[in-house]
Order: C-alpha cells, then structure tokens, then sequence
C-alpha cells in the first residue's frame, strides 16, 4: 500500500512538473494538453474564484482548518485538503491538489511528520508566492520512543507501547513516516494556542496590510484555547486513575500535560496492528490496573480495542483525535472545541470508574 501511494505521488508530481512547463510556454503535445485542461478549468471556475482581496488558503487536515479559518476570518477563503471522514495519516494529494496548492497563497500543514507529501509537493512547487507555514514549528516535541507520561506514577508494566513506540516487531510498513516524533500537538490546548500564533504570523506574512485583525482574531481564539486548557486542569485533577488505555499513541501530548498516562495498544500510526505480545501485554496491564474502558477513535475500526474490552469485561467509548469531522460532527456543528469538551468527559467519566 504504502509503495502504490509513493508511486501515486511521482504520478501527481509529474503531471504538476508539466503543467509547470507549460506555463512556461512549452511546444510538447503533452504540455499543450495541460495548457488546454488549466483553460477549460479556469473558464469552468470563474464564478468560484475568490475575490482579489482575499487570501486564498489550503490547509490539510480538520484542526488546521479550523484554526487557520478563525485566524483569518473574513479576510481569506480557506480551505481544506483532506476531505471529511477520510484518516489523514494515509491521504495523499491528487494532481488536483497539488495544483490548488500551487495557486494559493498559504499553506497551511502541522509537520512534525504528520502529512508525510509535504516536502515533496513544496520542493515541486518551488519558492514563488506560496507562503508556507509548519503549524508545529517551534513546540517542543515528543520523540516517539520516549515516555509520554506527565508523572512518576507507578507503573510495572515495560513493554514497548506504553511509550509510544510506533515500531513493530513484524517490520511491517504501517507506522509512517513520523520520523519518530509524535504530531499530535493539537489536542494539548495549550500547544493548540501555539499553533494558532504560528498561523497568524504566517497569514500576516502573506497580507502584511491586514496584520492587525489577524491578531486580534488569534487572540480571541487563543483566549478560548486558554479557557479550554484551564477546563481540562480542573476536571482532570482530582481523577482517581491517571491511566488510560488508548488504541494508538495519539494522545501523548494531552497526557504530558494534564499528568495522565497514555498506554497505547498500538504505536502511532492508527492502521497499525499491534503483535500478538503487545496484546498479550495491554490485557494484562488492564487487569492488573482494573481498567473498565478502552479507548478507541472516530475514522478507524474498533476492532482491536473490541477484542481487548471483550477479554477484560470492560466496555469501550470514544476518544477523539480530532483528525477530521464526521458525519454526525457536521451534523451536529460540533467544532475543535465541542470535539475536546467530548474528550474531557470521556476522560472523566472513565479516569473516575
């Protein structure tokens, strides 16, 4: 799978290589077809293009999206990559994408591993006039072979995936490229907030005219963010558990931050299947602990977590990695917001079983 999205991506690349050539005027009978598709195209979207003032903005997945749309406000057309319901990690850009990126002025991404194409797609694009911002730049990151525990709670467990290792004895290729950091800063408010001020320093870089009112929508946000972290220190607390099992590492940062121990079956990579050992090692942990729930996430199967619940005799619920809306979020108008307050209960609910 992950050779056919490399291949995939060479395939997108190239076509973006020759749309590039025939901009620049190219005779070949290939780049004339691209140059007659970009015409017809831009004819078909006339009605659609975004007002002049505007800035014109991709982001790739649901947290950047909704950050970067509460940064801008009314001053830019956002939008996003990744398209509802489908799991970030293994998305890749059709030649479509890539060609929408090359014509906007920002691009928004997390880094630290987590859109495994973007390097790719900006050395392809060149420096013209994209400005580009890494969400993540400048937190302090968590390796994914480290503990991802906010405290020396006592614990007699060892085994790999309880500090997120996101390697795999079979060697198999599911883990990604993270190179070996973990990308989900998003769901620690506070790291949130940073993200937040990384995007309007980008977005003022783009429309130094409009600098001011991208501060002050970034302040308001970041005042929400601020509420929402003081929301998860007094109701995390006082639990009477700070353990959680989780079906992957995706909830370090939260763990670090409000003393919580995050003990991932899996590493972090959602698709990744934990070895027979690693299963062998959770169930006997949650039974040592007396753990009465495990995590598993929304745009992913629950089976693994089922299978451990259903050994146990514990029951199973949602906590949200905020990846990307469902359905249901949509339909619900559940935002970033909404989806961490679920979080919070959830936590709570099973922290004090």
């Amino acid at each position: 799978m992950k050779r056919k999205r490399k291949a995939f991506m060479a395939v997108a690349l190239s076509i973006l290589v020759i749309a590039g050539c025939s901009a620049r005027g190219g005779n070949d009978p290939a780049s004339s077809q691209v140059d007659s598709a970009k015409s017809a195209g831009a004819a078909q979207s006339t009605e659609t293009v975004a007002k002049p003032d505007k800035l014109k903005i991709q982001t790739s997945f649901y947290p950047m999206y909704e950050f970067t749309r509460q940064v801008a406000g009314e001053l830019a057309d956002v939008e996003l990559l990744v398209p509802g319901g489908v799991e970030p990690h293994d998305w890749e850009p059709t030649p479509q994408d890539i060609q929408k990126i090359e014509e906007s002025d920002v691009l928004v991404y997390n880094g630290a591993g987590m859109e495994g194409w973007v390097d790719q797609v900006k050395s392809a694009i060149g420096s013209g006039k994209l400005v580009t911002v890494e969400a993540s730049q400048g937190l302090d990151l968590i390796e994914g072979t480290e503990e991802e525990h906010g405290d020396e709670h006592d614990h007699d467990h060892d085994h790999d995936h309880a500090t997120g290792d996101h390697r795999h004895e079979s060697g198999d290729e599911h883990a990604h490229d993270h190179g070996g950091l973990d990308p989900h800063v998003w769901l620690a408010p506070s790291l949130a907030a940073q993200e937040v001020r990384n995007i309007e320093t980008a977005l003022a870089k783009a429309a130094p005219d409009h600098k001011d009112k991208f501060k002050q929508n970034a302040d308001a946000y970041i005042s929400k963010l601020n509420q929402l972290d003081q929301e998860f220190k007094e109701g995390l607390a006082k639990a009477n558990r700070k353990d959680f099992i989780t079906q992957h590492a995706a909830f370090g940062y939260l763990a670090k931050q409000y003393g919580l121990t995050q003990v991932p079956i899996a590493g972090l990579s959602p698709d990744q299947e934990p070895s027979a050992e690693q299963m062998t090692e959770v169930i006997k942990f949650a039974k040592e602990h007396k753990v009465k729930t495990i995590f598993f996430e929304t745009l992913v199967s629950s089976k693994v977590a089922d299978a451990i619940a259903s050994e146990i005799g514990a029951k199973t619920a949602v906590l949200n990695p905020i990846e990307g809306l469902t359905e249901e979020d949509e339909a619900n108008k559940r935002d970033y917001l909404a989806l961490m307050r679920i979080n919070l209960e959830s936590l709570q609910a099973a922290l004090n079983e």
